[in-house]
């Protein structure tokens, strides 16, 4: 695993939503691997807040959820702030994207992270220096990690 990797929440939320298939159990391999490596992953603030209301969304239990988000602030979490969220809006702005994908690129960019596991962006896209990787490929296989 690299040392510069930033988690987007989808990543998260396959792993503990049963209804996702595939992706689920191939999501929990994969952050079972991301909690023995070193260093920990990236994520960011943001990221831990989009978890917990997708997870209250699904039905998942406020104290269930509450756990499951307090264990990955023992990942290496980027803080958000005033100077994250003006970046945040300067990465939607270049790269049009949604005000939040802007944030987990800002996160990103803020600690040096080279590659961004997600979902949400195209992948193999390279914003200026961090590549997004899709660690879920079209039939279930891990790519691009």
């Amino acid at each position: 695993m690299p040392a510069d990797l930033f988690i987007d929440t989808n990543v998260l939320v396959y792993a503990h939503d049963a209804d996702a298939g595939e992706k689920h159990e191939e999501a929990k391999q994969l952050l079972t691997e991301l909690w023995h490596s070193k260093p920990l992953p990236w994520l960011s603030v943001q990221v831990l807040q989009e978890l917990l209301v997708t997870l209250r969304r699904k039905g998942i239990g406020a104290a269930d959820a509450r756990k499951t988000v307090e264990d990955y602030t023992h990942w290496r979490v980027v803080e958000t702030d005033v100077g994250l969220l003006s970046s945040g809006m300067a990465e939607m702005e270049r790269w049009q994207l949604s005000f939040w994908d802007g944030l987990i690129l800002a996160a990103a960019r803020s600690v040096g992270a080279a590659t961004v596991w997600s979902e949400d962006f195209s992948a193999d896209q390279d914003y200026d220096g961090i590549r997004i990787a899709n660690p879920f490929g079209k039939d279930g296989t891990r790519q691009n990690h």
